[in-house]
């Protein structure tokens, strides 16, 4: 293992109740009254794609994609900007890997204003050889694009690549890089099953030991 690649919504700041609230708001002004339950099923996914499958089961008229897309965008950074912080954990891995020598990317559904966003709350910028977007791929998770690219960027073969996900389209998407995946389960949703796709769970980063994760790749 020389290269440790993180997701961000969910691993590294709290925001998926902040991705529910902004979801709620945002689809429930073309009408749609969808709950925090729905909201979980498509966590992992690149928001465009989000309300565009929606839109498709849905319908709604006046607003496009694009101006649900934005705005709910815009409430999140709203909220990250008033509410968002680290999770357990987050300031202790990245410092303990800073210290391993390994190179560190960020691979993330998020768009990147939120990427910026998020990087400036929680002042973690500085950790990151690279911070990659799947905004700029053809698709998002669970499409092992973002990670086949960030780890291009980091110079580095995807199976020396660690790959620290919440999400099972994160998972699957890690997986399919022919990466190593650590699951880290988000703990506001339901517990899914088939995370056991990851090559090992941990419930925190607070637990995270660099030694274990590369017993993985043995």
């Amino acid at each position: 293992m020389t290269t440790i690649i993180f997701d961000m919504d969910g691993v590294l700041i709290d925001s998926e109740p902040l991705w529910k609230i902004a979801e709620v708001k945002g689809f429930g002004k073309v009408g749609l009254d969808l709950t925090h339950t729905d909201c979980e099923e498509t966590v992992g996914l690149r928001i465009d794609e989000v309300v565009k499958m929606w839109y498709n089961k849905e319908k709604w008229v006046g607003a496009t994609c694009e101006d649900v897309t934005n705005d709910i965008v815009s409430i999140l950074i709203d909220e990250i900007k008033a509410n968002g912080k680290a999770l357990p954990g987050v300031y202790e891995t990245l410092d303990a890997c800073k210290k391993a020598n390994l190179k560190i990317g960020l691979a993330t559904s998020s768009y990147q204003n939120i990427i910026e966003a998020v990087l400036d709350k929680l002042d973690i910028r500085h950790y990151f050889d690279i911070v990659h977007s799947a905004e700029y791929e053809v698709y998002g998770k669970p499409h092992p694009s973002v990670f086949l690219t960030t780890a291009k960027k980091l110079n580095e073969l995807p199976e020396n690549c660690l790959v620290i996900e919440d999400s099972l389209n994160g998972v699957v998407a890690a997986k399919a890089a022919r990466m190593k995946v650590i699951a880290v389960p988000e703990q506001s949703h339901e517990y899914n099953p088939k995370l056991i796709l990851a090559d090992k769970i941990i419930d925190s980063l607070k637990v995270f030991n660099i030694e274990k994760a590369r017993l993985l790749f043995n």
